[in-house]
């Protein structure tokens, strides 16, 4: 992990969408940490277009996200849409 993504916003992003900080397993919190990370790494290769090897993690967090909103659209529903609402994933 690099300075953008530091242990305080990790701990932010986990409390808000895990219940609280020690939550790190909850699939929400997860999903969230992985948004989170797709953002960033998606405006890097904005700047940076031939940046192949980013551009291909970015599809595997791109994948391992669908991956398990798939598994929590299957489990929860209510779950799902409401947190593709607050990310603003569409869906």
């Amino acid at each position: 992990m690099s300075s953008y993504f530091t242990s305080e916003k990790k701990a932010e992003l986990i409390k808000e969408y895990g219940g609280h900080e020690k939550n790190t397993g909850d699939i929400c919190a997860q999903i969230a940490l992985l948004t989170y990370r797709i953002d960033h790494i998606s405006e890097h290769l904005k700047q940076h277009k031939k940046d192949f090897s980013t551009t291909r993690g970015l599809m595997k967090l791109v994948g391992q996200r669908k991956q398990l909103l798939t598994y929590l659209s299957r489990t929860n529903l209510e779950a799902y849409r409401s947190l593709i609402d607050k990310l603003g994933l569409r869906k």
